[in-house]
């Protein structure tokens, strides 16, 4: 059974920051790329960052550039997401997800590369 399972999500002021986590067990963490995605009231869902297997490549969609880094631990089967300097646009669901599809078909920054998801972690920034 494949599980991700997200924490530390919550309600932050604005500059603020937030550490998203993401245990995963199973076939999961053997995945060749691992990412988050949010999804805000009303919108579609978006990428946010993905990291390869080994965590030596990142990518970041450019609203969060300079604000958020992802980073894994494969002895502990965990991605992480540190969310600096918060603003109310970042108010969304956020989503684990792992791909272990190695498809060159799909970038890392599409969501239809990604095959597991997790429950999804609210986080609300709001003064």
């Amino acid at each position: 059974q494949v599980q991700l399972v997200e924490s530390g999500g919550g309600l932050v002021q604005p500059g603020d920051s937030l550490r998203l986590s993401c245990s995963a067990s199973g076939r999961a963490f053997g995945s060749r790329a691992m990412g988050w995605f949010r999804q805000a009231p009303e919108k579609e869902r978006e990428f946010v960052a993905a990291i390869n297997w080994g965590g030596t490549t990142t990518y970041y969609a450019g609203s969060v550039k300079g604000r958020f880094t992802i980073s894994r631990d494969n002895a502990k089967n965990t991605i992480a997401l540190l969310m600096n300097s918060l603003k109310p646009e970042d108010t969304a669901v956020y989503y684990c997800a792992a791909s272990t599809s190695y498809t060159t078909k799909y970038s890392f920054t599409d969501d239809r590369l990604y095959d597991y998801w997790g429950q999804g972690a609210q986080v609300t920034v709001s003064s």
